[in-house]
């Protein structure tokens, strides 16, 4: 079934007896045919990127992200695209300074410490240490 389908109301024929009795004990799946949509509007409620539906042998495999750093969620809360960049920077490398914020986006010290600033005011990052010490990483 093309993915257009499953987002609209459409006949189902359980494909995995056992998922589907999961789901439908979770709560997903009320009335056949409804499941993939529950998993469309839950994730864009929770405002998760839209989950992957893929056919598989004698199955499918539908793959829902958890992304929240994802660059369309990060411009959802108000990040510019320097601060974009820094939170990539940090999911590859656990941490950023601000003298490497300054390298990466080619400021000030200054308009660096206004965006990492903003970052921690926003939860995005977590300021950690004092003085020249000083780093920005995830967590609370």
């Amino acid at each position: 079934m093309p993915k257009a389908a499953l987002k609209r109301t459409h006949s189902s024929l359980p494909r995995n007896p056992i998922i589907a009795d999961v789901c439908f004990k979770a709560g997903y799946i009320d009335t056949w045919g409804r499941g993939t949509l529950k998993i469309f509007n839950s994730c864009r409620e929770a405002e998760l990127p839209e989950p992957e539906i893929q056919p598989l042998d004698s199955g499918v495999l539908v793959t829902i992200f958890k992304d929240y750093l994802n660059e369309e969620q990060l411009k959802k809360i108000g990040l510019n695209d320097r601060q974009i960049k820094a939170v990539q920077f940090v999911k590859e490398n656990s941490k950023i300074t601000n003298k490497e914020y300054q390298e990466l986006n080619d400021v000030s010290e200054r308009t660096a410490l206004r965006d990492l600033d903003e970052l921690t005011n926003k939860s995005t990052l977590t300021k950690r240490g004092e003085k020249k010490g000083t780093y920005y990483e995830f967590g609370g």
